[in-house]
């Protein structure tokens, strides 16, 4: 998924695997019946005053006496709840860039208006967090063992015994309409009006944003897209396996640059690393480029192998956040301008 580089490749190097890194019946006209979707909400809740639960995807019940109103939450966590009129107060992960603006995996959060724990991998102020007195702590999960993103392993025992329980939303090897819906049932657990115009609305553009894809896809077979992410060093190349952004963009047609399993192997199974140098290793039409902070941003590449690249001398080059803030109203621009760039490219591979 996501992307600090190889250096931690347990959890820190997916962040990698996602810069080269995802409705239920109502979309599986969409391309979501081969997902591996499914179960219930797993929420229950008995308003703002009664006692609240919610079943996350570690099969853990977080349980409280009252709806949570002291949330701390991952960034691109709070954003999505902040989508469905939930406030998050405190968040980690990259929240505010080096001039003081909002991220991009802050979304429209005004990030003036909670407490930052941390902004960088490795950081998050436990003093802090406990003075914030939460009711909950919420994250993504990039892997199968139930880890919390941008939870520091050194200090995770400590902010779990903080008191307040955990839940973890996965977005590992699924497509991403599974943790749209979880996000979506979590929202509600919290006291979020799912049946709001707002909500409704943005659920019916990422429907129709998605059969738009899939059109896009059916007459355009033959453009390939790879999903990439720049580093100084390095380039990275995903494959669609585990990315739930990719997974989905899969089964809707798009036909993806696949690097051999091999090649991922030193990126835990996401990503391939290639030199500047091989950088035009495979042909490709259009290619995804990780927009997150981290990550180097086209513009500012300066390698000449980049310049030559077919895609990037046809202008065929769109952002792609590894690491989708969950709410349909942030996911149906992703599926929205993958269908345009598809529509609009020409085969230069």
């Amino acid at each position: 998924m996501p992307n600090a580089r190889a250096t931690h490749l347990t959890r820190r190097g997916i962040l990698a695997a996602g810069g080269a890194i995802g409705l239920g019946a109502a979309l599986a006209a969409c391309g979501n019946e081969d997902g591996k979707s499914g179960g219930s909400d797993g929420n229950t809740t008995a308003g703002k005053s009664g006692p609240w639960s919610f079943k996350d995807d570690r099969g853990t019940t977080a349980k409280a006496d009252k709806v949570p109103s002291n949330i701390v939450a991952f960034v691109g966590v709070a954003a999505a709840l902040y989508d469905y009129g939930v406030q998050a107060k405190g968040v980690f992960g990259p929240t505010k860039t080096k001039d003081g603006k909002a991220d991009v995996q802050a979304g429209d959060m005004d990030v003036s208006k909670v407490t930052v724990l941390g902004n960088e991998w490795g950081q998050f102020n436990i003093e802090k967090y406990a003075a914030l007195a939460p009711d909950v702590l919420i994250s993504t999960m990039f892997d199968d063992a139930g880890t919390l993103w941008y939870v520091p392993d050194e200090s995770k025992k400590k902010i779990l015994a903080a008191g307040a329980p955990s839940v973890g939303i996965s977005v590992y090897d699924r497509q991403l309409t599974e943790p749209l819906q979880r996000m979506l049932a979590l929202a509600k657990s919290l006291g979020a009006d799912t049946s709001a115009a707002k909500v409704t609305e943005a659920k019916k553009r990422f429907e129709d944003a998605a059969a738009r894809l899939r059109a896009a896809t059916k007459a355009k077979p033959g453009i390939k897209v790879m999903a990439g992410s720049a580093s100084q060093d390095l380039f990275y190349v995903s494959g669609s396996n585990l990315s739930v952004d990719l997974e989905y963009f899969k089964a809707l047609g798009v036909n993806f640059v696949e690097p051999p399993e091999k090649a991922k192997a030193k990126g835990g199974g996401w990503y391939e690393s290639l030199s500047w140098e091989n950088v035009d290793k495979y042909d490709a039409d259009i290619i995804m480029m990780d927009n997150r902070s981290s990550a180097i941003q086209p513009a500012d590449i300066t390698e000449g192998t980049w310049k030559k690249l077919p895609a990037v001398k046809a202008g065929q080059v769109i952002a792609r956040n590894p690491e989708p803030i969950l709410s349909y109203d942030k996911c149906a621009p992703l599926l929205e301008e993958l269908a345009e760039a598809i529509e609009k490219a020409k085969q230069v591979s």
